[in-house]
């Protein structure tokens, strides 16, 4: 017998051997299996299903007509983007805001974890904790309001600090030079202690022995979590940056949407609300679709790009 037949049979063994196994761990774990199915279900309704619309970035839409009815525009919307008043300074605005939070937001949570993990007192730790994350269950329409009051130039805590100092008072919300540094503070603010989480228990399953062998070489704290702490968590740091790759085109609607305005569209203005704009407020849903499209697509691509570099570099990647 050739060996290619040898190893074809071979393969075939294998492969017989792994279904059996399968099916023999799905017999076993079927309740499991079963309380997935729901879940699957909802995810098949509200995120497959729906995805038939995106035929209407490709046509010419009329509501009349419906989206199999409506005829094709021949890529017409992809081709006018760039042409679009709007388009390239909310593009622009996009990335530009995306990058910041990449740079000074991504980062946070970790220093902010790190902290935590050195804390001794377990009270306070938990206090500093809770008080942290309480600002993730408020939603940005009230946490607008809050920021609203602060930077108000008439009432405002901060402007009146400034007119105390000398100073004449700001008004920040429509200036388009405070107005990006707003959104990444805020938002910094707003997830920092939540987004902490999930390092906080990175760094919980480090074995401790590696902690007590440090201590008896003399290792101080800042040496103990440069090569300890940091490196125990690097696999879910490298996991979490690929997945804000993944969304650097979607900056976050609902902070900008209930803090900006007319004054401030120059910096402030993104793909997301002038995707709002265009298709809810303007009804052109097929050009909204086409935008919606080039940004998922944009972050298709970078998410694959950035994990294949890093695959490469290193053993780390979501697949």
């Amino acid at each position: 017998m050739r060996t290619s037949e040898m190893n074809a049979i071979s393969a075939g063994m294998e492969t017989g051997r792994s279904h059996a196994f399968l099916m023999k761990r799905i017999r076993k774990m079927w309740l499991l299996y079963a309380m997935l199915v729901p879940a699957l279900i909802l995810v098949a309704l509200f995120n497959y299903i729906p995805m038939y619309g995106v035929l209407i970035a490709f046509k010419t839409f009329r509501v009349a007509d419906g989206i199999w009815g409506s005829t094709w525009n021949d890529f017409e919307h992809f081709r006018t983007l760039f042409s679009t008043v709007g388009f390239t300074r909310a593009l622009r605005n996009t990335v530009i805001i995306s990058l910041l939070r990449l740079v000074f937001g991504f980062p946070m949570p970790i220093l902010f974890a790190l902290l935590i993990n050195e804390m001794r007192n377990g009270w306070f730790k938990k206090t500093v904790q809770s008080i942290s994350y309480l600002p993730h269950f408020i939603s940005w329409v009230v946490l607008a309001g809050i920021v609203g009051e602060i930077l108000s130039p008439q009432r405002g805590v901060l402007n009146y600090l400034i007119q105390l100092a000398g100073g004449k008072p700001i008004y920040f919300l429509i200036s388009n030079d405070w107005f990006r540094s707003i959104l990444i503070a805020t938002d910094i603010w707003k997830d920092v202690g939540w987004s902490a989480i999930i390092y906080i228990a990175a760094l919980a399953s480090i074995d401790p022995q590696l902690y007590e062998a440090a201590d008896m070489d003399g290792a101080s704290r800042l040496r103990k979590a440069w090569h300890i702490s940091i490196p125990g968590i690097v696999p879910m740091i490298v996991i979490l940056f690929l997945i804000k790759i993944g969304h650097v085109l979607n900056s976050g609607f609902d902070q900008i949407f209930n803090l900006y305005n007319p004054l401030v569209y120059e910096t402030g203005d993104v793909l997301d609300t002038f995707i709002y704009r265009i298709g809810i407020l303007n009804a052109r849903y097929d050009f909204s679709t086409a935008v919606g499209l080039f940004m998922n697509a944009i972050g298709i691509l970078l998410l694959l790009g950035s994990n294949m570099i890093i695959r490469r570099k290193s053993e780390y990647g979501i697949w």
